[in-house]
C-alpha cells in the first residue's frame, strides 16, 4: 500500500500532472541541499519522492 493515497494527494493537488511537477522539484530539492519539512524519523518512506508526498499530504508545502 502507498502512503499517502493517491486519492488523498488529489484532494490537496488539482490534477496528476501538478502533482508529479510539484514532486520532482521539491524532491530535486532535497537532493540537493538535505532539508527536510519535518524530522527525519517522523517520515514512513526512506527515498526523498516519498518524503515529498507525505510533506503534501500534511500541508507542508503549499500549491498554487
Amino acid at each position: 500500500m502507498i502512503y499517502p493515497s493517491i486519492d488523498k494527494l488529489l484532494n490537496i493537488v488539482d490534477s496528476k500532472y501538478r502533482l508529479v511537477h510539484v514532486v520532482s522539484r521539491r524532491s530535486r530539492q532535497i537532493h540537493e541541499t538535505s532539508h527536510y519539512q519535518m524530522k527525519e524519523k517522523d517520515y514512513k518512506s526512506s527515498k526523498n519522492i516519498g518524503r515529498v508526498l507525505e510533506e503534501i499530504s500534511e500541508g507542508l508545502i503549499q500549491i498554487k
